[in-house]
């Protein structure tokens, strides 16, 4: 592989190895810089649309609408559902149609969905049904994650695998804030009669990531993975393992993040806000969250690729384990006080949710950068294959993972979600039911990666018996 012959005018790389360090430094670096800038701006607008629905809730009073809190909820909850499930056959996708066809593709789909909620938003006289059916169109954008960072995983080589990856995650994750604040911006300069305008610029936005994913981005020759290198990479004790931890993580972001902004809604609601002043104070705070997380999650992936994914993740939930804490505090002093408490409470619930975007975002990236560490290890008891034979391997294993992981750890969203709707439907009538889940929840997680990861410090490099049967599977 030299520069040179890298690329073609057809955007097509016959042979790609991330890991010729010549090539890598005389060219090949910033050809995947380019395809990586591209891959985060369509996964950005593909965040963004998959959470529309936590921004459209903001602009949908009852007395307009007629849906509840409790509907709302299970409303934002169906996209991040078809979201996660999408994801599988989004992972396939860039090694059967290429990394730049199917990312002009995924950003040209995602116009289906903005249009219908566009017209759903300006003609509320529809039926929850209806809602419901629509906003399952937003889930789309959910599988642009796996597609990109499946292509990504390709280009780059194992030592950057953490950074590179997270600076894609970050990057399309930060699509959650985005759309939030442009939501803020309509919400403070038209108040919340006006959803069609934040419709209006992601229906731009989205030609802009279809073009200069066509002009920019290069398909690779070589790449494999299938549903088949899906079922090999399950095959492995370890591969589960990552994928509930992923709940753990990404799970809580995007639960959250659609959510966040109508439990905020809730408090100014029960704090004697109209609804037009509840819908602008939660779109002032909940942008907040869902930005740091996306920020941090490439400083997940650095610190991973320093310090040990492992270990970066075990401190994350069980600093997530303490946010979740003063969560269950703040609610519960909440309960007993019927509101009384005011606004010690509700800063104590920002903390406690902003915390945990913070510190999920930091796990998005540690699990993530597991993933290709753990096929790097296990390919190196391979027997039968050569450097190149392995290093194929491991890539094909890495990236069905990544897709399959990303599937599981969008369900995570989902049950945050109906958990505050059970929650909410409880005689109390407050969330703080769903904070003790999330605690017990995280606290599991620390245990398990503590006992999987850590325990054994050998863990991630050995392979077990079970391991080295479903490798030569």
């Amino acid at each position: 592989m030299t520069a040179e012959n890298l690329l073609t005018r057809s955007h097509y790389i016959p042979n790609w190895d991330a890991e010729d360090v010549e090539a890598w430094e005389s060219g090949g670096s910033r050809i995947a810089r380019r395809n990586l800038i591209w891959s985060v701006v369509a996964e950005h607008v593909g965040f963004s649309v998959w959470s529309i629905w936590s921004v459209m809730v903001l602009f949908m009073p009852t007395d307009v609408y007629g849906i509840d809190a409790a509907g709302k909820f299970f409303l934002v909850a169906v996209p991040t559902l078809v979201g996660a499930l999408i994801r599988i056959p989004y992972t396939v996708a860039t090694a059967r149609f290429g990394g730049r066809n199917w990312t002009v593709f995924s950003a040209l789909v995602l116009l289906v969905p903005l249009l219908a909620t566009l017209y759903l938003m300006l003609n509320p006289g529809h039926s929850y049904t209806t809602f419901m059916l629509v906003a399952a169109l937003a889930g789309v954008g959910g599988g642009n994650f796996a597609s990109s960072m499946t292509n990504i995983n390709a280009f780059y080589p194992q030592r950057l695998k953490g950074w590179a990856l997270g600076l894609n995650a970050g990057g399309g994750n930060i699509g959650v804030p985005v759309i939030q604040l442009i939501g803020l911006l309509v919400i403070a300069t038209v108040g919340n009669t006006a959803p069609w305008i934040v419709c209006a610029v992601y229906l731009v936005l989205c030609g802009v990531a279809a073009v200069g994913a066509a002009l920019y981005m290069d398909n690779l020759g070589g790449q494999t993975a299938d549903l088949r290198a899906m079922g090999r990479a399950l095959k492995f004790r370890d591969s589960w393992i990552i994928s509930f931890l992923y709940i753990g993580t990404f799970g809580s972001f995007i639960g959250f993040a659609f959510a966040f902004g109508q439990v905020l809604q809730i408090n100014f609601l029960a704090g004697g806000d109209t609804a037009p002043q509840a819908a602008l104070h939660a779109a002032q705070i909940a942008f907040i969250g869902p930005l740091l997380g996306s920020i941090a999650r490439p400083l997940g992936g650095a610190l991973a690729d320093r310090i040990g994914g492992g270990k970066i993740t075990l401190y994350t939930f069980g600093a997530m384990a303490m946010a979740a804490t003063v969560l269950v505090v703040a609610g519960t002093v909440d309960d007993a006080t019927a509101g009384a408490a005011g606004g010690p409470v509700l800063l104590a619930l920002v903390l406690g949710f902003i915390a945990l975007f913070l510190l999920s975002g930091l796990g998005n990236g540690s699990v993530y950068k597991m993933i290709p560490s753990i096929f790097e290890a296990k390919a190196q008891s391979l027997t039968g294959l050569d450097q190149a034979g392995r290093a194929a391997w491991s890539r094909t294993m890495s990236g069905a993972l990544i897709g399959f992981a990303g599937a599981i750890g969008g369900l995570g969203g989902v049950g945050i979600n109906l958990v505050l709707r059970a929650s909410y439907n409880s005689p109390a009538k407050s969330a703080t039911m769903a904070f003790w889940v999330f605690l017990g929840f995280y606290a599991v997680c620390m245990v398990v990666t503590w006992a999987v990861f850590l325990r054994r410090p050998s863990r991630a490099t050995d392979a077990a018996a079970d391991d080295r049967a479903s490798v030569s599977a």
